[in-house]
């Protein structure tokens, strides 16, 4: 009898045991999932034909604000050049200088060369291009490279970032039409993975196309680009602004061990193009409670004496000139410029939520909500001076009873946050949309990382190639080529074109 209960014991004990195990070898599994099993696409045709004739619509990868490379007329990288550069510049380099009749940005000498797989040992796109090169087996493609047989395709959209959204606008609709060439179909349609800012060009293309509407508050939505757009996937979009470039425009932005300074980020238009939405509250005082002022105001900056308006950022602009008067002269230019800039920036976003009737597209939103994000920023009076804290720990006389760090702070990838990349003034999702925010969302999906390692997420990977490579009924009436241009056809014209040379 005790050995029968001594086995017992032990049978218990090894159960114990196996279940341990199990429990042990079960977490280093991966859970990840199985892209090649998922999509195997080296089973599957290239483009699967309709009646032979329909096409796999080409992808546009559209980067965000500073992710794509800058290069000098020599083709020398001086955005992402060398690690040391990246790690030391104070890249003043990077200032664009205004035009003072127009207060537009002068062209630079420097051009966008590319798009980074990584910097300084940190991934940006490259997981990105692995997944649709080795998975979905989208070719990357220059444009101007004719379609010769069936294939997948993906091209970039890099762009000089500092410049104007409205530029890059038009250098899209550009990309676009030489696609259309390339594949030889005026009604062709791409698909767009938009990153970031990125996401707000897709966006503003889709409503206006390349018009530039920014020139009064009269916003005539045409739908343009839904003619050329079959679907937008978004990652880790600011669709209602962004704290953390309001930040940019007060402090800077840190670069390695350097800082990129607020007088240089000045110059760009772009970042003005980013700033929190009006709807949103972006401004709180010590109890908590929303302030009622106007970011694109610059009164409101001259007022905080924030970015160039910090006294000592404006004796260091002056004291760079090669004399006072000249000084002066800049720093009263920049300031102009920065009033244009807020002007056509606060008609930016507005531009991108009035409501556009009988909506012929919808967007996909993928971004984090795991990171506390800036949400806020707060003004606490310290002797009659108003002091900007970004912190809650930097709050000197904190009310108690007041969570501001719940505030202050939302959940995100740690530059935008959740209510943001969904249009929405409000992180609890059962408080109705603001009327003023019009944004077509077809599904959005959440991920855990911050925003610059978003691309490398394999769920957003897996659920990405779903997207584009998923056929619709609708499909069929674009994308299908006229039986001129069937496959048959395309080797035709490569025998009759390699004779020909």
């Amino acid at each position: 009898m005790e050995i029968g209960v001594l086995n017992d014991k032990r049978r218990k004990r090894h159960r114990l045991l196996g279940w341990i195990t199990c429990i042990l070898l079960c977490a280093c599994e991966s859970d990840d999932p199985d892209l090649t099993a998922l999509y195997q696409t080296h089973q599957w045709p290239m483009t699967q034909e309709i009646n032979g004739h329909y096409t796999q619509p080409p992808v546009i990868v559209i980067p965000g604000i500073m992710a794509s490379e800058l290069a000098n007329a020599q083709g020398k990288n001086i955005w992402f050049g060398s690690n040391w550069e990246t790690l030391f510049s104070n890249y003043q380099y990077l200032a664009l200088d205004i035009d003072p009749d127009t207060l537009s940005p002068l062209p630079s000498p420097y051009h966008a060369s590319g798009l980074p797989h990584s910097v300084l040992g940190f991934e940006i796109y490259g997981s990105l291009f692995d997944v649709l090169e080795s998975i979905g087996q989208f070719q990357p493609t220059t444009p101007g490279e004719p379609l010769t047989q069936p294939q997948r395709r993906y091209y970039t959209l890099a762009y000089d970032w500092r410049y104007d959204n409205i530029d890059t606008v038009k250098a899209l609709d550009a990309l676009i039409e030489q696609i259309r060439e390339d594949y030889k179909d005026p009604n062709l349609k791409v698909d767009i993975i938009a990153h970031s800012m990125g996401g707000l060009i897709a966006r503003y293309y889709l409503r206006y196309g390349t018009v530039d509407v920014l020139d009064d508050n009269a916003f005539p939505v045409t739908q343009a680009g839904t003619d050329k757009i079959r679907r937008v996937i978004q990652l880790g979009t600011p669709n209602l602004g962004s704290v953390s470039a309001m930040l940019r425009l007060i402090n800077g932005a840190s670069v390695g061990f350097g800082d990129v300074p607020p007088e240089v980020l000045t110059t760009f238009p772009s970042l003005y193009q980013l700033l929190p939405h009006p709807i949103n509250d972006w401004i709180i005082n010590i109890q908590g409670k929303p302030l009622d002022r106007d970011l694109f105001d610059i009164n409101i900056w001259r007022r905080f004496e924030w970015g160039i308006f910090n006294p000592k950022v404006r004796t260091r602009i002056i004291q760079k000139a090669a004399t006072p008067a000249e000084g002066e002269a800049y720093y009263a230019l920049l300031a102009e410029f920065f009033r244009h800039s807020l002007e056509r920036a606060r008609r930016f976003v507005w531009s991108l939520t009035v409501k556009v009737p009988n909506t012929r597209y919808d967007i996909i939103a993928f971004g984090g909500n795991c990171v506390p994000t800036p949400a806020r920023i707060l003004i606490e009076e310290i002797d009659g001076e108003s002091v900007l804290r970004v912190n809650p720990d930097d709050i000197k006389h904190p009310i108690k009873g007041i969570h501001y760090d719940r505030l202050m702070y939302e959940p995100g990838d740690g530059a935008v946050t959740k209510p943001s990349l969904l249009a929405r003034d409000y992180l609890n999702p059962i408080v109705e949309r603001h009327e003023y925010s019009f944004f077509p969302l077809k599904y959005a999906f959440f991920l855990c990382n911050e925003h610059g390692s978003l691309t490398g997420n394999i769920n957003f990977q897996d659920n990405l190639l779903n997207a584009l490579l998923e056929r619709r009924r609708q499909d069929m009436q674009t994308n299908t080529r006229s039986p001129s241009h069937s496959a048959s056809t395309l080797e035709a014209d490569k025998q009759t074109s390699s004779q020909g040379n």
